[in-house]
C-alpha cells in the first residue's frame, strides 16, 4: 500500500473512530445521562390519589400509575446498562409540576391532567387514563349538580384542573360558592367528611377511590354533570425526547400486548369502573409498531 493510501485510510479510520466516540458520548443526555451517573431515578408519587398513587398500610406508595411506572424505571435500567435504585418523593397538587421542572424528580406517577398550559413547563408520556371533574357529596345533602351549591361550600384542591373547572363554572353562571383550598384530596375528603363543607370536588375517579378508603362508604355518592376533561398521563421532563421515548416504549409495548389490561383491572375492577369505549380506543391508537 502506498504512503499516500495509507494515509487515506488512517484518516477515514480516524474519522470513524471519532465518530464512533461521539456518537457513545451523545448516546445518553438529560434524564437519562443524569440517572445513569447517579444510579438513581426519583419517582414523584402521590400520597392519597387512590387508586392511582397512594400510601398503602406499610406507608409504601402503590397504585395503577406506581405499576407503569415501575416497568418504565425497568425499561430505563434496562437502557441505560445499569439497575436503577428508586428513590420515591411525595409530591401534591402544587409542588409535583416545580419539583419536576427544577430536576428534584424525574418522573412523576400520580393523577395528573395532560394539558397544553402545563406543557409549558413539563412533558408528558402517553395517556393512561381519561376522567372528568364531578363532586363527591353525602347523600342526605340532596345535592346533584354544580348549581345545587349555590350558598354552600366546595373544597378544591389547590393548582388542579378542578379547581380552575368549579371556579369557571360558578363565575358564567354567578353562583354564589364559598371555596376551601385544600392541599391534597385526603384534606379535601376530611373536610366533607366532618361537615367543614358540602361537597368536594376532583377527578371523578378518585371520588369513587376516596370512597372506597372511606369509613362509611354508603354515605356518600359521586354526583353530577362531568365539569371538565382530563386525560391522564405521566409527566416527564420538558425537551427530553430520550427519556420520553423510553417512556412510551414501554407504554406502547403494554397496550400493544394487552398487558395493560391486566394492569387495569387489577386496580379497576375493585372500584366497579370498567374501561371506556374512549379508553379503550385510547389504548390502542398509542400502540405504536417499531
Amino acid at each position: 500500500m502506498s504512503y499516500v493510501k495509507t494515509l487515506a485510510v488512517m484518516a477515514v479510520s480516524g474519522v470513524a473512530l471519532l465518530a464512533t466516540g461521539q456518537a457513545a458520548a451523545a448516546e445518553f443526555y438529560g434524564t437519562l445521562k443524569k440517572i445513569r451517573d447517579a444510579g438513581v431515578i426519583n419517582v414523584g408519587h402521590r400520597e392519597s390519589s387512590v387508586p392511582f398513587s397512594y400510601l398503602n398500610d406499610q406507608q409504601q406508595p402503590e397504585g395503577y400509575s406506581i405499576d407503569l411506572c415501575m416497568r418504565i424505571v425497568d425499561k430505563a435500567s434496562e437502557v441505560v446498562g445499569k439497575k436503577l435504585e428508586v428513590k420515591f418523593v411525595p409530591v401534591n397538587p402544587k409542588t409535583r409540576i416545580p419539583l419536576l421542572a427544577n430536576g428534584t424528580i424525574d418522573i412523576e406517577c400520580g393523577s395528573t391532567t395532560n394539558n397544553l398550559t402545563r406543557q409549558q413547563q413539563i412533558d408528558y408520556a402517553h395517556v393512561t387514563f381519561i376522567t372528568g371533574t364531578k363532586l363527591l357529596v353525602k347523600k342526605s345533602s340532596n345535592i346533584k349538580e354544580v348549581e345545587d351549591l349555590n350558598g354552600k361550600a366546595v373544597a378544591l384542591a389547590q393548582g388542579t384542573t378542578n379547581e380552575r373547572a368549579v371556579k369557571a363554572i360558578a363565575e358564567k353562571q354567578g353562583l354564589d360558592i364559598k371555596m376551601l383550598p385544600v392541599k391534597d384530596h385526603a384534606e379535601g375528603f376530611l373536610a366533607l367528611e366532618t361537615d367543614r363543607v358540602d361537597a368536594y370536588s376532583t377527578d371523578h375517579i378518585l371520588l369513587h377511590g376516596l370512597v372506597s378508603k372511606a369509613k362509611s362508604p354508603d354515605e356518600y355518592d359521586v354526583v353530577g354533570r362531568f365539569l371538565s376533561y382530563d386525560p391522564y398521563a405521566i409527566m416527564v421532563p420538558r425537551d427530553d425526547s430520550a427519556f420520553r421515548l423510553v417512556a412510551n416504549t414501554t407504554l406502547s409495548d403494554l397496550f400493544r400486548s394487552g398487558e395493560i389490561n391486566d394492569i387495569y383491572a387489577k386496580w379497576f375492577d375493585p372500584l366497579g369502573v370498567p374501561q371506556t369505549d374512549l379508553l379503550k380506543a385510547t389504548f390502542e391508537m398509542q400502540a405504536l409498531p417499531y
